[in-house]
């Protein structure tokens, strides 16, 4: 029996939550066609498989300061084993060490596909960026100030190594390549990407949404959710795995345990869920009902849409 077949007032509840998500907007999911639509059009950008990306969306306050959106690769491999020490500050000598451990990365699957790349947006804020002050300015000269917000999917999009290494490598000023380089040859790169999309002619309907900041899009369709884990705030991050010590090595210190992680290692279609964002209230005015007022709710499980449609359509048995 599929899941929202059952009268139970849980099963209802469940239901209220799935009809409630299917009136708003799903910023994630517009995010994820849009996508789609980009590496379609893009050359520079068609070696990306989105179907091994997954897009899902963080809690980031308006106005302050922070990334937008955020690339984190899963197909890094393990570290090479190594472990942590303490030196006493006087004779230089090893007082204690952690366990022998390696990095690993967690695996995510959804939908049986393995997923090679997250792609994490912070919303509100990421709704509420411009093109004034930033460092891409420069690049957009009679723009309109929505277009950061594709320069921001592009970029990440961008971040995506073509041979699926990591994060890709840029060349800096000093001839080093690094993962971390924003450098202006990166931005403009990007920026050229985001002109020739355009020039494409894309159906305004893949891109609409971007136009608006969060509190036109919740007036809009009466709210903004996105796919989060079930773990929110926090979402498949590399994690430290404790190993044996070599046999060889002679312990003359104290071995301190490598503290474990709560989070799963394996993620799935069920660590999924759908919350709804709000914004934050002005600073100033704030009345007790709006500081009480959460900043993310959890509304439902990410079902299938058929379910849901069929949920929202099924009248409430009244017992």
């Amino acid at each position: 029996m599929p899941l929202l077949e059952s009268a139970g007032p849980l099963m209802h509840e469940v239901a209220s939550g799935a009809c409630c998500a299917a009136r708003m907007i799903n910023y994630t999911d517009r995010i994820n066609d849009l996508m789609h639509d980009i590496v379609m059009r893009v050359p520079a950008l068609s070696y990306i498989d989105v179907s091994r990306v997954l897009v899902f969306a963080r809690y980031g306050r308006a106005g302050a300061d922070g990334a937008f959106a955020t690339c984190h690769c899963l197909t890094l491999p393990p570290t090479e084993p190594g472990y942590y020490y303490w030196r006493d500050r006087e004779t230089g000598r090893i007082t204690r060490r952690s366990e022998w451990f390696v990095v690993k990365c967690p695996s995510v699957e959804i939908a049986r596909t393995p997923i090679h790349y997250l792609i994490s947006f912070t919303l509100p804020r990421f709704c509420n960026q411009s093109l004034e002050r930033s460092r891409k300015e420069e690049f957009y000269r009679g723009v309109e100030p929505w277009v950061a917000k594709l320069d921001t999917i592009v970029h990440e999009l961008y971040h995506i190594d073509p041979d699926s290494n990591g994060i890709r490598t840029v060349e800096r000023r000093d001839g080093a390549c690094s993962a971390l380089s924003h450098g202006p040859a990166f931005l403009q790169t990007v920026s050229s990407m985001v002109k020739q999309y355009l020039r494409t002619n894309p159906d305004p309907a893949c891109y609409d949404f971007l136009r608006y900041p969060f509190a036109d899009l919740s007036h809009r369709f009466g709210g903004v959710v996105a796919t989060t884990f079930r773990t929110f705030p926090s979402f498949p991050q590399r994690y430290m795995e404790a190993l044996s010590s070599p046999p060889t090595e002679p312990v003359h210190v104290k071995i301190e345990p490598i503290k474990s992680s709560n989070r799963p290692h394996h993620y799935t279609d069920a660590d999924l869920c759908i919350r709804q964002f709000f914004d934050e209230p002005a600073a100033s005015g704030r009345s007790a009902s709006h500081r009480a007022r959460p900043s993310v709710r959890l509304l439902t499980a990410v079902l299938d849409e058929r379910a849901v449609a069929a949920a929202c359509e099924r009248p409430r048995h009244t017992d």
